[in-house]
């Protein structure tokens, strides 16, 4: 995601209401959020579709991170040895 410009990408909610279409636009070409605000606070954030995409992937990426650190705290890890021995035993399974 593109850095955030607080001079272009918070706009009043009364603008968004106007001019839907170009927000989308600009949203799309510069790949930025935007906030949109109603009485001078925040009450919502456009995000374009393939950018909110990618922070669902790195989330999930991140959320299997923690999983797997708490899994190794919890003594459930295995050795690299190990997981390479099963994951090499599920390929011969696969190409027999």
């Amino acid at each position: 995601m593109t850095k955030f410009r607080v001079d272009e990408d918070i706009r009043p909610l009364s603008d968004f209401r106007a001019g839907i279409a170009s927000f989308i636009k600009q949203i799309n070409e510069t790949h930025r959020p935007m906030v949109l605000t109603q009485r001078g606070r925040g009450v919502a954030v456009l995000v374009g579709v393939h950018e909110y995409q990618k922070m669902q992937q790195r989330l999930e990426l991140l959320e299997d991170i923690y999983r797997a650190e708490a899994q190794i705290e919890a003594g459930e890890g295995i050795s690299h040895a190990e997981a390479k021995d099963r994951i090499l035993k599920k390929l011969r399974r696969h190409d027999a």
